[in-house]
């Protein structure tokens, strides 16, 4: 439609033109003596128009040849930006698909793009990493490290490769570079947590955790396992004394201290430095707030001295318990064994025969009979004290 108006509207102008030029009688004269040239009027109308054409032709071929480096350059900076984007997606690609190789090398030539080289060092440092080639992801990182608006994409990238590659320390010090610029997001506190994993730096690791919990960033199972570790770490230290694991147990939440892997752990610590009443404490604390066999264990560990008052309590308190649980072997294991050493003979042989028949596990199998081994030949009976020594000592065969 639109090329039908300009025939329409040229064939208009021609005859415009035609019927005008036919009725104008004008002439154009020319004057520099000697010479004169005389034309008509519409010959010179058609001459200026020509002349016309001719200067815009000239003008625009001039002005073409002098603009001609401009658009030259501008061609190779469009065409270099092509192809660094190009590069910057097959990289972003290849890494996807675990082709690291040929994103390495599609990164180089992203990063030909000056816009583009940031990106595409991190990418070809990811790389590289997954390669196991260390010296090229560091020779990555460091060329954007004068790089402020990539700061953060940098110091995350190195925590995250640096505590896949096993270097705790030097994530963390990454971590508090990244931390003095103020940035403390879930992703940074979630590396920094697995640095001071692998740094063994459990204190901070329980700091972690918690504030993770806080903004329901781990999973319940993953959370408790990474407690259960640190606690463990922390209360199973060597180095500790006496006053020293105290300090240690101090410093444990109240919602924590009754949880039974922590309980039964830090019982065993105290039993072992000679705390056995701050062990009962802490079992019967936790004992109280839920039940667990491994509480029951490291409470028996903690027995008293024989004919105290601490140990009649700790009677008491199990034949409490045996009224709720009158089935639990554990819990008429450590009775009877409690009962053995206050020498209450007759206690001690009903409740460790009745966690002989209720037990399910071999260890409990062999203690039971050593204990009324023990019990019968401080009575004397040595015929049935060798009884249970032979039984206790098939139960360790099998």
């Amino acid at each position: 439609m639109r090329l039908l108006l300009w025939l329409v509207a040229l064939m208009a102008a021609a005859i415009g033109i035609a019927v005008t030029a036919r009725y104008n009688p004008g002439n154009v004269v020319f004057f520099y003596p000697p010479h004169r040239i005389d034309m008509s009027l519409n010959f010179f109308v058609v001459v200026v128009v020509l002349l016309f054409l001719v200067m815009y032709a000239l003008l625009r071929a001039l002005r073409a040849t002098v603009g001609m480096p401009g658009r030259v350059a501008a061609y190779r900076q469009r065409k270099r930006e092509r192809d660094g984007n190009k590069g910057l997606r097959d990289a972003l690609k290849a890494l996807f698909e675990g082709r690291f190789g040929h994103a390495e090398k599609a990164a180089m030539r992203a990063a030909e793009l000056p816009e583009n080289a940031g990106i595409a060092a991190l990418i070809g440092a990811r790389a590289a990493h997954r390669m196991r080639q260390g010296a090229r992801r560091d020779n990555w990182l460091a060329g954007v490290v004068h790089d402020n608006t990539l700061k953060t994409a940098r110091l995350m990238t190195m925590t995250e490769l640096l505590v896949d590659d096993h270097q705790p320390q030097a994530a963390l010090d990454a971590v508090a570079e990244l931390n003095a610029s103020g940035t403390r997001h879930i992703h940074a506190l979630q590396w920094s947590m697995k640095a001071h994993q692998q740094a063994k730096n459990w204190p901070e690791v329980l700091r972690l955790v918690r504030s993770l919990d806080k903004h329901k960033a781990l999973h319940p199972a993953l959370s408790a396992r990474l407690r259960e570790l640190a606690y463990d770490a922390l209360l199973s230290d060597s180095s500790h004394d006496a006053e020293s694991i105290l300090r240690v147990w101090s410093t444990v939440p109240s919602a924590d201290r009754v949880k039974p892997y922590v309980a039964a752990r830090a019982a065993a610590a105290l039993n072992a430095r000679g705390l056995h009443d701050e062990a009962r404490a802490s079992a019967e604390e936790a004992l109280r707030a839920g039940w667990d066999d491994r509480v029951v264990r490291a409470y028996r560990d903690a027995a008293a001295q024989a004919g105290s008052p601490a140990l009649l309590a700790q009677i008491e308190h199990c034949e409490a318990w045996m009224k709720q649980r009158p089935t639990d072997a554990e819990l008429a294991l450590t009775l009877g064994s409690l009962c053995l050493k206050q020498k209450l003979w007759g206690k001690a042989q009903r409740y460790l025969e009745q966690a002989l028949s209720d037990a399910t596990e071999p260890r409990m199998v062999r203690e039971a009979h050593l204990k009324l081994a023990q019990m019968h030949e401080a009575l004397g009976q040595q015929e049935e004290a060798n009884a249970h020594f032979r039984q206790c000592a098939l139960a360790s065969i099998l």
